[in-house]
């Protein structure tokens, strides 16, 4: 089985939404689907899934002006998954801050 979970997504956003309404950020792999994030999160961190909503963002162009000349490049897409957690509970990985 494929790594499901990327990494976190700790921005000012999701710290808002963390500590107002239990909901976390994770960068998630692009063919990962809600019921394989839901249950890769609830095994990882020990805690109740109720919701999953997903978002797809592609990869966007961009260009930089050196002194040697233009470069053009391009960032990779990723897909976003924003969790809420039954009402009590917490993952550590976010309270540390």
């Amino acid at each position: 089985m494929h790594n499901i979970l990327i990494k976190p997504l700790v921005t000012e956003k999701m710290t808002n939404l963390t500590a107002d309404k239990g909901q976390y950020g994770f960068i998630v792999s692009p063919d990962a689907n809600k019921i394989e994030i839901k249950k890769a999160i609830e095994k990882k961190f020990n805690v109740h899934v109720v919701s999953v909503r997903t978002m797809n963002y592609s990869g966007k162009t961009k260009t930089q002006f050196r002194k040697s000349g233009r470069f053009t490049g391009k960032t990779s897409k990723y897909k976003k998954a924003i969790i809420t957690l039954k009402k009590g509970e917490t993952i550590e990985l976010f309270e540390q801050a």
